[in-house]
């Protein structure tokens, strides 16, 4: 992999994160009111519990069936940073432990057909074995490999389904709080464009600062990047 190439996939997700950033301010200054605002918190209260508990059935089930983790986390605006960050908390660690589960036993052959010869799986399979519960650590604080698919591929290695579990919840939970804070900053903004683009700019510092993180436990723990053609499952 040439360096150019490199450059452009780490990239990648922080482009799009920007790009979303920058629609959610376009649309806090150009089209939200907080008559709007106010209709939207209304419907959403009247709900009750089937708001949050549909939201979170179907977080789990896109994280079972490969929809994107971005897009889906983006309803939590809808909910607020506070409550948005436990829903997706608990929908996307509940989500990566059922595929784990599901790699593990029932869907084993065809997660196995998957990550043959497939270097994301390599690379996962050889950091458990060298660095244990710390290679879950440094995969979920910023997502180095394919979310969706690293939840399989941890079924198919040696690690114990507790530590996952629980070294999951708490690695995600830090960049699940700095997402949901964005996407929900209309919300929470009331239909304010300074309080909004105030809010956007704690999430986007705590993405910014997030994103060193796994440079630097990579370096520590010497665990490197798989080739980006070989990431697709």
């Amino acid at each position: 992999m040439s360096a150019p190439e490199g450059r452009k996939i780490n990239w990648v997700k922080p482009v799009i994160i920007v790009g979303i950033l920058i629609g959610v301010i376009a649309l806090a200054k150009y089209f939200v009111t907080p008559e709007r605002i106010g209709q939207v918190n209304g419907y959403i209260e009247s709900l009750g519990v089937w708001g949050p508990l549909a939201y979170i059935v179907f977080y789990i089930f896109g994280t079972l069936f490969f929809l994107p983790g971005l897009a889906l986390t983006a309803g939590s605006g809808f909910f607020g940073a506070i409550w948005g960050t436990v829903y997706v908390s608990i929908a996307s660690t509940t989500g990566a432990s059922l595929a784990f589960l599901l790699a593990r036993t029932v869907l084993r052959p065809m997660v196995e057909g998957w990550s043959k010869e497939n270097a994301v799986f390599q690379k996962i399979d050889e950091g458990v074995e060298t660095h244990g519960w710390r290679m879950i650590m440094i995969t979920r604080l910023v997502p180095i490999f394919p979310f969706n698919f690293q939840n399989y591929a941890y079924g198919l290695t040696r690690i114990n389904f507790w530590t996952y579990v629980l070294v999951s919840w708490i690695c995600m939970l830090p960049g699940t709080a700095a997402l949901v804070i964005a996407f929900s900053s209309i919300k929470d903004g009331g239909g304010d464009p300074k309080k909004t683009v105030l809010i956007l700019a704690v999430a986007a510092s705590l993405i910014a600062i997030l994103s060193f993180v796994p440079r630097i436990l990579k370096k520590r723990f010497q665990i490197s990047d798989a080739e980006p053609e070989k990431t697709e499952a």
